[in-house]
């Protein structure tokens, strides 16, 4: 009798030991603490003296689909002049559904620009708050969303948008790391930002000088040729540029290779 009771003791501890146990919580949570970890050391690695502009949003995008717990796919808009400029994304599908809101004007990263404030959404397909975008980004499997303003002392520099194929995925705890992951972001992209328009300034800095001492060997070249002054052959080189629809520079840039030519010509008959 004794053994008989044993046996269903025994029964259920073998079946106890083979059972798979499942993950526990705490688990899950150290592995999601890790991965925002790994994401904002990430962050602070990238380098925008290294990286273009456009690369550097990407790669910000991409450690945002890292760090966020259930995210498929992240996209970045810059906001410059108050409007949507430089579009990045991690995954193709993420463009098809920033395209659908920014042609519709309308769509979680719209609200977000719009608020300053975190907009996420559970079911995209039947939130009331984008009746036209939303359905369509349902239609396309596309049903959670999260956008996050990118903010540098209230002012919004861009927007991070992080979609999920199933709905519900973004809960509560989501969007505090992702909160948590748009503040270093937020700096990164400015950084890239001001550098990129530092750049682009000194190329148009380099380019007007370039160009102002083409006309200026332009005029050079007809005061030498006709005897008229500085402001003639100026006149001249404007009247010129007028007639023809073409940039003063182009003008004279074609008056200085002409000269070349003419010059090369004569020393190779001498």
């Amino acid at each position: 009798m004794d053994a008989q009771q044993q046996r269903p003791d025994a029964r259920r501890d073998a079946d106890q030991a083979t059972d798979p146990e499942p993950a526990p919580p705490a688990r899950a949570s150290a592995e999601g603490e890790e991965d925002l970890a790994e994401s904002l050391v990430g962050l602070a690695g990238l380098s925008s003296a290294r990286l273009s502009l456009e690369d550097l949003l990407i790669q910000v995008a991409t450690l945002a689909v890292q760090a966020i717990p259930g995210a498929d796919g992240a996209g970045l808009t810059l906001l410059e002049a108050g409007r949507a400029d430089t579009i990045v994304k991690s995954e193709p599908f993420v463009t098809v559904i920033d395209d659908i809101q920014y042609g519709i004007g309308e769509g979680p990263c719209i609200s977000a620009a719009q608020t300053g404030q975190t907009t996420r959404s559970d079911s995209l397909g039947g939130d009331p708050r984008w009746p036209r975008f939303g359905p369509r980004a349902g239609r396309l499997g596309v049903h959670s969303a999260l956008s996050l303003p990118l903010l540098i002392q209230d002012q919004i520099v861009g927007v991070m948008n992080v979609y999920a194929h199933p709905k519900g995925v973004f809960d509560e705890r989501a969007e505090k790391v992702g909160e948590l992951f748009a503040v270093p972001a937020a700096i990164a992209v400015q950084n890239a930002q001001v550098l990129a328009q530092t750049q682009r300034l000194a190329a148009n800095l380099e380019k007007a000088l370039t160009n102002r001492a083409v006309i200026d060997q332009a005029i050079g070249i007809l005061i030498s040729r006709s005897g008229v002054s500085g402001d003639e052959a100026f006149n001249r080189l404007r009247a010129m540029s007028q007639t023809e629809h073409r940039k003063l520079s182009a003008v004279a840039a074609g008056i200085v290779d002409e000269a070349g030519r003419r010059a090369r010509n004569r020393h190779s008959a001498s």
